[in-house]
């Protein structure tokens, strides 16, 4: 999927991937996501609730041309940050025991790029379901061109493990649990995270979050300012699956 570039005149964006995984809850109850709190000295998003991810490195490009598909480099990305920020793996074949995990993740904080530490295991891209694209614009000190990828928690799947460094908190909670912690000020969510925490809200389980990701084609969004009743709103597109388009630029978190 291409999307034109952003003007020549705005900072230049770093590629990024991020991670939305999901477990189902017995009785009805709405799935849980994996969430993260960002360390408060990160530059980026310092102290906020995020999906795990970030920065698409060299060794992931290298991964996906290695598998015939250059576009793979972002899910590869996904991948390979879950496992280095909460020590969780997510769509290989077969399946790593915690033991294997563990080592993955400390190979990779070794610097080891995620195609050297794989072993037996294989990737399985389409695990990763495209889910949403973001893509500011502006003066912001750091930008990212971040994709947004859905994908199912592996059976396995433990309780996540902070790194000490990136992460200072990580957990499983509904997106309604997390929204409710950020409107009573226990939590901070920027701007896109609340967004897309406000659209899987609406979901009551894996297999409609799937099937809403597939009514909704990804395109990369850009927020504006627009002026409305008197007041600055930070503005997305109606037409995306977001019940929130709006929020007032005073009270939006950017970074």
């Amino acid at each position: 999927m291409e999307d034109a570039a952003p003007p020549s005149d705005s900072p230049e964006l770093i590629p990024a991937a991020t991670l939305i995984v999901m477990r189902e809850r017995a009785g009805g109850r709405a799935p849980e996501l994996l969430m993260v709190e960002r360390a408060s000295q990160m530059a980026f998003a310092g102290g906020a609730l995020v999906f795990p991810g970030g920065r698409i490195d060299p060794g992931d490009r290298v991964l996906a041309a290695q598998l015939g598909d250059v576009t793979l480099a972002a899910r590869a990305a996904a991948i390979r940050e879950t496992i280095e920020e909460v020590g969780v793996a997510v769509a290989l074949s077969p399946a790593p025991d915690a033991a294997a995990v563990t080592a993955m993740r400390a190979r990779l904080h070794a610097g080891e790029p995620l195609g050297a530490v794989l072993g037996p295991h294989r990737l399985l891209p389409d695990r990763l379901i495209p889910f949403a694209r973001w893509r500011p614009e502006g003066r912001l000190p750091r930008m990212f061109d971040t994709q947004f990828f859905l994908t199912t928690a592996p059976e396995a799947a433990g309780e996540p493990v902070v790194d000490g460094s990136e992460t200072a908190h990580a957990f499983w909670a509904s997106a309604h649990q997390v929204l409710a912690e950020a409107d009573a000020g226990r939590a901070q969510l920027i701007f896109p995270t609340r967004r897309v925490l406000e659209r899987l809200a609406t979901l009551e389980n894996v297999a409609a979050a799937v099937a809403h990701a597939a009514a909704y084609p990804v395109r990369a969004i850009t927020p504006w300012v627009e002026r409305r009743d008197g007041i600055d709103q930070l503005c997305i597109p109606d037409d995306l699956g977001y019940p929130v388009t709006a929020e007032p630029l005073a009270a939006a978190r950017r970074r």
